[in-house]
């Protein structure tokens, strides 16, 4: 039910814009609920680095703060992580899915910052 795309491998300091269909979610089920982005590093948990609300209303985590901008288009049910400064560190697997992680977790998206 979730597709991410956009990964790859970019050199510290670029950029990166990821994308999220929300492919089969209905249109309430997707305008009613926060969405976010989240990743998971080689020996990590994963972990929550952006949200946005139903009214657009969006939170980061200190690690990512004034770097990433996550977005959404409501007509496309799609969302969007605009990553840019990238730093090795941002290297995980990214993934979306609903605050409440209400909806299976797709194959993610491989981001690769290379020192």
């Amino acid at each position: 039910q979730l597709v991410e795309s956009g990964g790859g491998l970019v050199q510290a300091g670029g950029s990166l814009r990821l994308s999220c269909k929300a492919a089969r979610s209905i249109t309430s089920f997707f305008n009613g609920n926060s969405w976010g982005w989240y990743r998971q590093a080689p020996g990590k948990q994963r972990e929550l680095v952006a949200s946005i609300t139903s009214d657009r209303s969006t939170d980061y985590a200190d690690s990512v703060k004034g770097r990433f901008t996550i977005s959404k288009d409501s007509a496309k049910k799609m969302v969007y992580l605009q990553m840019s400064s990238l730093k090795p560190e941002d290297t995980a697997v990214y993934y979306c899915n609903t605050l409440k992680e209400s909806l299976n977790w797709g194959q993610g998206t491989q981001v690769t910052v290379s020192a």
